[in-house]
């Protein structure tokens, strides 16, 4: 972990000490020299398709040229407009290898490794050294020309600029994190970003992504902490209250605080704001999921307390809810028929009817939960028989 942060250090250290000439490079070309040329056949294409055709014909004849990083820089663009993400990827690596990049082209490759969904070394290094770059060029030397009007609007402007270059930063890397399947990588990452970006504003959803990676790796321990560091960063957040809710109750823990956080979902879901792009369907699948994990958590909460009294009926009443807003997630609803079963099967009298009818339904489901749910399904219809 240390040796990758040391590796992202090291590489804004080499990427500050080459952008400013890199991009002066980039920029200013002598005239009628072949990367003039380049240029101007560059800005004058009709299309990408035109430019990456320019930008072959120069690589082939200048191929040890020092414009070189200039040339991958613009293929990556190029082929970014063109959908192909992996070629951008492809060229705007050269570059981030060998050290010489600037902060549009980290941007761009960004964009490109989000489009390609890959969520590699190489994607969260570009990350990481984003506001290294900004620092370096947010402070652009004053042209002595420039009135004092013009430098204070193009300093504004440019400070808009770089706010949005950063927030696409951490956008990208919350959108690539998922796609780590590794737990213990997933906490080098988020480790290495916390170092590129300690006063980022979305430490709330930081912390859910340690909660996330902690439970799946089953440290108990540190998922509590980061659950209850992400709880606090954003009280109100749902899916985090009920995702750590749902852990507590997974291990048998903390019952009292989930049974809070389930309750202050209830409350809160039903006033959920859609979010832009989903349709009104997609927004009340999604709310009906987080009001059903909320209930099944009381629910299960409420079995375990009434287990050995066989007082029962509040656990079936919230797992019955939690089935029916569950509908649209099979996996999450056959957890709840199965414990909806145990419940008829605790309950006093057991009922055989409805535990077998819960069982056979979360039996019907492919989910963790199905032969678990025939298992018990053969054994509720033999004490039927008796």
């Amino acid at each position: 972990m240390r040796h990758l942060v040391r590796g992202f250090g090291l590489a804004a250290c080499l990427c500050v000490s080459w952008s400013a000439a890199a991009q002066m490079q980039c920029q200013n070309v002598v005239v009628g020299s072949p990367e003039d040329q380049l240029m101007l056949a560059y800005n004058g294409a009709e299309n990408a398709q035109d430019q990456i055709a320019a930008l072959d014909k120069y690589a082939q004849a200048h191929a040890d040229s020092p414009f070189m990083p200039c040339v991958n820089s613009y293929y990556t663009t190029a082929y970014l407009k063109l959908n192909n993400p992996d070629k951008a990827i492809e060229f705007g690596e050269k570059d981030l290898a060998a050290k010489t990049v600037d902060l549009n082209l980290l941007v761009t490759l960004m964009r490109a490794y989000v489009s390609s969904g890959k969520a590699t070394d190489a994607a969260f290094n570009a990350i990481a050294l984003v506001p290294v770059e900004i620092t370096v060029e947010g402070n652009p030397p004053r042209p002595s020309t420039l009135s004092d009007a013009d430098w204070q609007k193009s300093q504004q402007e440019l400070a808009e600029q770089l706010k949005e270059q950063r927030a696409y930063a951490e956008y990208a890397f919350f959108q690539l994190l998922p796609r780590v399947t590794e737990p213990a990588k997933r906490v080098q990452y988020l480790d290495a970003f916390m170092q590129a970006y300690p006063d980022t504003t979305n430490t709330g959803h930081v912390n859910f992504q340690y909660f996330l990676a902690y439970q799946a790796s089953n440290d108990a321990a540190k998922a509590a902490e980061y659950g209850e560091k992400a709880i606090a960063a954003d009280p109100n957040n749902v899916a985090t209250l009920n995702g750590v809710a749902d852990d507590y109750v997974s291990r048998q823990s903390n019952l009292d605080k989930a049974s809070d956080y389930a309750k202050k979902v209830l409350d809160l879901a039903p006033k959920m704001q859609k979010a832009e792009g989903l349709t009104d369907e997609q927004f009340k699948a999604n709310q009906n999921a987080q009001l059903g994990l909320a209930h099944y958590t009381l629910g299960y909460v409420e079995l375990l307390k009434g287990q050995k009294t066989h007082k029962v009926a509040p656990a079936i009443q919230e797992l019955k809810t939690s089935c029916e807003l569950l509908a649209n997630n099979p996996p999450l609803q056959a957890r709840a028929l199965f414990y909806l079963g145990v419940a008829y099967e605790v309950s006093a009298p057991a009922n055989h009817k409805g535990a077998a009818d819960a069982f056979g339904r979360s039996a019907g489901i492919a989910s963790p939960w199905q032969s678990q749910a025939q298992e018990y399904l053969a054994k509720v219809r033999a004490a039927e028989h008796h």
